[in-house]
């Protein structure tokens, strides 16, 4: 297995940072795969996928490189490269595009485990790669940046607490498929057999996506490494947030849309993010749900949960909205 050895100090120094670009790039795999893992992103995909198949049947070099970089085992690290703070989509895709051509053919050489198609022997491959992911931004991710935004801050936010209650080692362990703590200082990052990393004075950043089933590890030796992960899956699922006509009638909009994400347990921070309200709003939708015995709430370490009620449940399903 592939693990990194984190000393102290960077553990100490680690930090979530959101990544226009990596969300970008995971939207992109997750078109290339063209399989949704909750209804939300079925919706997505029904409306992108067939712009995008159509642009890369009307340029087959663009889709060998896309179907070469996405190797089983390994993606071509020039395409993923370590997301900085503050970082904007323009700022990121412009590294991209000044990787070498040389570097770019290597790193596709090494996620598909053998020999090059002549196809790809050649020096724009950066610049196709860049030009795809800008399609990919504009088309399907700027349009809705600013409630994916909150989607991860969302998530930022429940892992910050958790941070709080069981240190550093209880978010690691929990981030994605493959990734796990091992103790001693060290992370598992995959179930690939390569020798391990030292991060010892490294910058390590924790990068949230939407895309439920995608999620890499990228860096630039010897200052930066990066966990992209996917955010919960409760925040990330526009279908599960879908507020019927009739509990919006009943409740208000706004109020029906906080007990239909309470489904499972959230925080009021998270609330927050996720229906971009403001925290009085989210507090006034909580404590009149609560009095109606709607929802519950309940402590879990330092943060306080909400989540809907056995008579909430049947108030939502009656209503024609999700369990």
């Amino acid at each position: 297995m592939g693990w990194w050895q984190i000393s102290a100090d960077t553990l100490a120094r680690s930090r979530f940072v959101l990544s226009p670009l990596s969300e970008a790039f995971a939207c992109l795999k997750l078109l290339y795969a063209g399989r949704a893992a909750h209804p939300g992103e079925q919706a997505w995909l029904d409306t992108h996928l067939p712009g995008f198949r159509h642009r890369l049947t009307n340029d087959p070099v663009t889709a060998l490189l896309v179907r070469s970089g996405l190797g089983r085992e390994w993606i071509a690290d020039f395409l993923t490269p370590a997301p900085r703070e503050g970082e904007s989509f323009e700022e990121g895709v412009a590294r991209i595009r000044a990787f070498r051509p040389e570097e770019a053919r290597a790193h596709l050489r090494r996620s598909l485990t053998g020999p090059l198609p002549a196809a790809l022997d050649r020096d724009d491959l950066p610049e196709r790669a860049a030009a795809l992911l800008e399609y990919v931004w504009s088309e399907a991710v700027r349009p809705d940046w600013s409630r994916r935004r909150r989607v991860l801050e969302a998530d930022v936010a429940a892992r910050t607490a958790q941070v709080s209650r069981g240190g550093w080692a209880t978010v690691l362990d929990t981030l994605r498929p493959g990734t796990r703590w091992l103790g001693d200082s060290r992370l598992q990052i995959n179930a690939h057999a390569n020798p391990p990393r030292e991060l010892s004075g490294a910058e390590l950043v924790l990068v949230p996506i939407t895309a439920q089933r995608h999620g890499w590890v990228s860096w630039e030796e010897p200052e930066r490494y990066a966990v992209v992960y996917p955010c919960a899956g409760v925040l990330a699922d526009d279908g599960a947030r879908t507020v019927p006509t009739a509990l919006g009638a009943l409740l208000g909009p706004a109020r029906a849309g906080v007990l239909v994400l309470l489904g499972s347990p959230m925080s009021t921070s998270q609330l927050v993010g996720v229906t971009g309200q403001g925290l009085g709003s989210v507090g006034r939708h909580l404590r009149v749900l609560l009095d109606a015995g709607l929802v519950e709430r309940r402590r879990a370490g330092r943060s306080v949960l909400y989540a809907r009620s056995a008579a909430g449940d049947v108030l939502v399903e009656a209503g024609g909205g999700h369990r």
